[in-house]
Parts: C-alpha cells; sequence; structure tokens
C-alpha cells in the first residue's frame, strides 16, 4: 500500500527542488525530515511539508506505522512558468520567466529501519599508555646500566692485575 501526496504550484523552479529531492530519495520518512531540517536550502521547507502530509496519508488513511515509512518515490514536475517584463537600457523589454514546480512525494511500508546504537561506552586508553615503546629506546636505557656495571668490574681488574705484578 502506498501514500501519496501533492504540492501544486509552488514558488520555485523545478531544478533546484530536484537537488534537494535527490537528497532523501529512497530514505526513511523520518530521517529524511532530520535531513532537510538541517539542509540550508529554501526547497527543503517545501519538501519537508509534502514528506510530513504523505506520512499523514499513510497513517490516517492507510492505517501504516509511521515508524517503518519510507519515501519510495519522488520526483518534481514543471509547473505553469509566469511571464514578467523588466524595463532595460534604450526602451528594450526583457523577459523574465518566473518557473512553478508539483512536487510530489510516495511512501509506503518498509522494513524496520536500522537501529542506531550511538557512540561506543568503552573508555580508549591515554594515548601515551598505548604507544609502543620502541626498540630503539628500550636498548638506550639498557646500555647506561651495563655501562655502569662493566665498569667497575673493569676497576677491580687492573687492580688484580696490578697488585699480581708487583
Amino acid at each position: 500500500m502506498e501514500a501519496k501526496a501533492t504540492a501544486c504550484f509552488v514558488r520555485m523552479s523545478p531544478r533546484k527542488v530536484r537537488f534537494v529531492l535527490d537528497t532523501v530519495r529512497g530514505k526513511y520518512a523520518q530521517e529524511a525530515l532530520d535531513q532537510l531540517k538541517f539542509t540550508p536550502n529554501h526547497a527543503a521547507a517545501e519538501i519537508a511539508k509534502v514528506v510530513n502530509s504523505a506520512c499523514a496519508n499513510a497513517i490516517n488513511n492507510f492505517e501504516m506505522s509511521p515508524d517503518y515509512l519510507k519515501i519510495i518515490r519522488c520526483y518534481v514536475d514543471v509547473g505553469p512558468t509566469m511571464k514578467r517584463v523588466k524595463p532595460r537600457a534604450q526602451g528594450r523589454a526583457y523577459r523574465i520567466l518566473k518557473r512553478t514546480s508539483h512536487i510530489t512525494v510516495i511512501v509506503a511500508e518498509g522494513e524496520a529501519p536500522p537501529r542506531k546504537t550511538g557512540r561506543k561506552t568503552e573508555k580508549k586508553p591515554p594515548l601515551r599508555a598505548a604507544l609502543p615503546v620502541p626498540a630503539e629506546a628500550a636498548k638506550a636505557e639498557e646500555e647506561p646500566k651495563a655501562e655502569e656495571a662493566t665498569a667497575p668490574a673493569e676497576t677491580t681488574e687492573t687492580t688484580e692485575t696490578a697488585e699480581a705484578g708487583e
């Protein structure tokens, strides 16, 4: 079962409306409305009205669940163009075309939308603790200890040889 809503004679160019419609095509209705809410385009508000109307039609007329509504088709058709005249230099007149659109959105019940789990709750260890100690740094730390241990041994050997030689 499908529910449909149409907004006719919207004073907006179909090309500009089509650009926004492409972003919400195939999405779940609630996800599409969330995206349209933050889209910085005048067409987004008009499309959001049509999506809300299509969802209301689905809920009231066909008793569909609002959580499972998905936009299966959405398109924009060209409406009548209003022709105006703007005076220009040297007595000329330029034509201005004020375009209109017919926006259509069709929703149907889909599968359950994917659940958002949110952020992970496990804490990450601090960055310094997570980094492995380079092998060169480990050797550099061990070498002074080895030198300290060998240094007294050398002094004792020289004293022993010196004592033996006397």
